[in-house]
C-alpha cells in the first residue's frame, strides 16, 4: 500500500483523511490496515511515534460504518461494537482525541471509560447508544459487573499498549474482557516491545493471529540522535546545567529510575532558576495530570519523570530526551526515547553514562551497527 488512496475506505474516512493532509500510510499502517480491513486478527509490533492508533482506527470505523449504512445501527445502551483497552487515563484520552476527527464526518459515537474518574463521571459516558469505547481495564470490569456494559455485540476488540498493560498487573482483566466477547470477535494487539509476558499472551490468545512487525521495531528511529555525557564522580547537576543551556525549540523530558531520584533533581532545578514539573507514580493524580498539561502546553519546558512518562505519552513539541539516570533494561530506554522523533520528527537524546551502565551502552552500539540483531530474540509467528 503506497497511499490511503488505495484502500476501499470510505468516502467519509477518506475526506477525513485528506482534510488532514494523511496520504502516506506508516509503515505499520501499511501492513496491519489491509489484514485488519479483511477481518483477521493481528499483533502489531511498532515503534512508539509509529502511528499504531490509526492503524486499528480507520479499520474499526470503517466496518461500524458499513455496518450501520446496511441498516444495522446501534440501538442498545451500554453495547459497543468495538473497544480499545488501554493501560492508562491518558492514553486513552490520546485514543479518543485520534478517533475524534474521523467522527465528524462518519457521526460514530466514541465513549472513554477511563480510571481516575467518579463512577457518577463514568455513567454518564455510557448514556446513549454508541459504538466505540475506549477503556482503561479495570474501569472496564466494574462497569460490565454493574451491567452498565456488555460484550456481546464487539466485533473488534484492541489491546493497545500490551507491554505496559502487563506492566500494572492488567492480565486477568484482559483474559476476563477477551471471554466476555463473543468468539467470533476480531482481536488486535499493538506492543512497543515483546517482553516474555507479550509473548506468553501472544501465544495464549493470538494463536491464530498474524504478527506484523515494523521495519523499526525494536530499535531507534532514524530520525533520532543520540549523544552520550560521561558521568564523573557522580557529579551529573553541573553536566545537565551544561546542557540545559542549549536551548531546543520543544520541551525536555528528563528520566530518572526512582520517585526519590525524580523529587530531587526537581528540587535542584527548582532551586538553580529552572522551572519545572513532576511527573511520576505516587503522587497526587490531578496534580500529575495538571503538570503534564503545563508540559504539554508549553508553559513549562522541563518534565522530569520516571519510567511513568516513558509508555504511552505523546507530546508533540518533545525535542529532547535526557537520561538523567540510565534504566538498566533496553525495553526501558526503548520506551523513553520514542517520547521524541515521533512520526519522523527529529529528536536528540542525550545519555548520562557512568561505569554501571556499560552493559546498557554495549547492547546500544551492537543496535546501531545491526538492526537486525535487535529482532533475533522476538517471536516470529506467536511461537507457532
Amino acid at each position: 500500500m503506497n497511499s490511503f488512496a488505495d484502500l476501499a475506505l470510505l468516502p467519509t474516512l477518506r475526506e477525513t483523511l485528506v482534510e488532514k493532509n494523511l496520504t502516506i500510510p506508516t509503515d505499520i499502517q501499511a501492513q496491519t490496515v489491509p489484514a485488519l480491513l479483511a477481518g483477521r486478527s493481528v499483533v502489531g509490533v511498532a515503534e512508539t511515534g509509529s502511528g499504531k492508533t490509526l492503524a486499528y482506527a480507520l479499520p474499526i470505523l470503517h466496518r461500524l460504518k458499513t455496518l450501520e449504512l446496511q441498516g444495522k445501527p446501534v440501538t442498545v445502551y451500554g453495547e459497543p461494537r468495538a473497544i480499545v483497552v488501554v493501560p492508562t487515563r491518558e492514553l486513552g484520552e490520546q485514543v479518543a482525541k485520534a478517533f475524534k476527527p474521523f467522527t465528524h464526518t462518519t457521526r460514530l459515537r466514541v465513549r472513554s471509560l477511563l480510571g481516575g474518574t467518579t463512577m457518577e463521571q463514568a455513567k454518564r459516558s455510557l448514556q446513549g447508544p454508541f459504538e466505540v469505547l475506549v477503556a482503561t481495564p479495570g474501569r472496564l470490569i466494574k462497569m460490565m459487573e454493574a451491567g452498565l456494559v456488555t460484550l456481546g455485540d464487539v466485533r473488534t476488540l484492541v489491546l493497545d499498549e500490551a507491554d505496559q498493560m502487563l506492566d500494572h498487573g492488567f492480565l486477568p482483566d484482559v483474559r476476563r474482557i477477551v471471554k466476555d466477547c463473543p468468539p467470533e470477535r476480531q482481536l488486535a494487539m499493538f506492543s512497543a516491545t515483546v517482553p516474555p509476558a507479550v509473548e506468553k499472551l501472544i501465544a495464549d490468545l493470538f494463536s491464530d493471529a498474524e504478527v506484523i512487525r515494523s521495519l523499526g521495531s525494536h530499535r531507534v528511529v532514524a530520525s533520532l540522535t543520540t549523544t552520550q555525557e560521561t558521568v564523573v564522580g557522580g557529579k551529573r547537576f553541573p553536566l545537565l546545567e551544561r546542557l540545559l543551556d542549549k536551548k531546543v525549540e520543544g520541551g525536555t523530558i528528563l528520566f530518572t529510575n526512582t520517585r526519590e531520584q525524580c523529587d530531587k533533581l526537581a528540587g535542584e532545578l527548582e532551586e538553580a532558576g529552572w522551572p519545572c514539573v513532576v511527573y511520576r507514580g505516587e503522587m497526587d493524580k490531578a496534580e500529575r495530570r495538571r503538570n503534564l498539561k503545563a508540559f504539554r502546553e508549553g508553559d513549562v519546558a522541563l518534565l522530569i519523570s520516571t519510567d511513568l512518562a516513558s509508555r504511552g505519552l505523546d507530546v508533540e513539541h518533545v525535542d529532547r530526551v535526557i537520561n538523567y539516570h540510565m534504566p538498566q533494561q533496553m525495553e526501558n530506554y526503548l520506551h523513553r526515547v520514542g517520547r521524541t522523533a515521533r512520526a519522523g520528527r527529529p529528536g536528540l537524546v542525550v545519555n548520562f553514562v557512568t561505569e554501571r551502565d556499560a552493559p546498557l551502552v554495549s547492547k546500544l552500539d551492537a543496535v546501531r551497527s545491526s538492526p537486525k540483531a535487535a529482532l533475533k530474540s522476538m517471536p516470529s509467528k506467536a511461537n507457532r
